[in-house]
C-alpha cells in the first residue's frame, strides 16, 4: 500500500462525509484513530467513511457507498454504487466491488479480485447464539477470484485464487484455486482454463450490446 495522509476536510468531496464518528453497540462509545486515506481519492455524493481505518491510493466511490471502521483497503479500489463494507475488513489492491454488494465484518478480500452486482457476504454461523457472535468471521475471496451476480458466500468459506463462481450461486463450503464452481449449494463443475472460448458462445448481431448467446446445436 502506497504512503498515505490523514484524510481531507469533508468539504473537499461534495456530498460525501469523510471521517464519520464510530459509534457502535456497548456502554461506552469506541474511539479510533482518524481516517486515513490515500491520495487521489475520487468519491461520489452519499459516499460514508468512517474513521479508524486505513486506505490506499485513487480509491473509488459510486453514489451511497459506505466504509465501515477497522477495515484496510489497498490501492486502485472501486466499490461502486450502494455497496457497503462493514468493519473488520481487509481487501487487497485494485479490488473491484460492483454496486449493491455487501460485505461482512472481517471478511477478506485478495488483490484483483471481482465481485459483481448484489454479491453478499454472510458472517454469522448461527445469527443471534451468542457462541456464533464470539466466533464471528467472514469468507476469504483469494487473488483474481472472480465472483458473478448474486452470490451469497457464507462464513469462513475459502474461495481459491482464480476461481470463477456462477450467478446466483450460494457458496457453503471450500472452492479450490482456478475452477468454475455455481450452483445452490455451490459445487465444482470444471477448471477455468477449461471453458469453452467466448468466441465460440457469442453470436455477433446488430443490437445495443452487439451480440447474443449461440442457440444451442
Amino acid at each position: 500500500m502506497s504512503a498515505a495522509m490523514p484524510a481531507p476536510m469533508p468539504a473537499q468531496y461534495e456530498g460525501a462525509i469523510v471521517g464519520y464518528p464510530v459509534s457502535r453497540g456497548g456502554r461506552a462509545p469506541l474511539v479510533l484513530a482518524a481516517l486515513v486515506l490515500g491520495a487521489g481519492a475520487r468519491l461520489r455524493s452519499g459516499t460514508v467513511l468512517y474513521d479508524g481505518s486505513v486506505i490506499g491510493s485513487a480509491l473509488q466511490t459510486g453514489h451511497g457507498v459506505v466504509v465501515r471502521e477497522e477495515s484496510v483497503i489497498g490501492d486502485d479500489v472501486c466499490i461502486w454504487s450502494n455497496s457497503v463494507v462493514d468493519y473488520g475488513c481487509r481487501i487487497g489492491n485494485r479490488v473491484k466491488i460492483h454496486c449493491n454488494c455487501y460485505i461482512a465484518q472481517y471478511s477478506e478480500i485478495g488483490d484483483d479480485a471481482f465481485l459483481a452486482p448484489g454479491v453478499t457476504t454472510a458472517n454469522d454461523l448461527y445469527p443471534g447464539d451468542e457462541r456464533s457472535a464470539a466466533a464471528m468471521g467472514g469468507p476469504k475471496i483469494e487473488r483474481a477470484a472472480q465472483i458473478g451476480a448474486n452470490v451469497t458466500i457464507l462464513p469462513y468459506v475459502r474461495i481459491g485464487a482464480g476461481s470463477l463462481i456462477g450467478a446466483g450461486s450460494v457458496v457453503t463450503r471450500d472452492i479450490p484455486a482456478g475452477v468454475v464452481a455455481f450452483g445452490n449449494p455451490a459445487v465444482v463443475r470444471r477448471r477455468v482454463d477449461e471453458l469453452p472460448r467466448i468466441e465460440d458462445r457469442l453470436v455477433a448481431e446488430d443490437s445495443v450490446s452487439g451480440f447474443r448467446l449461440r442457440p444451442p446445436e
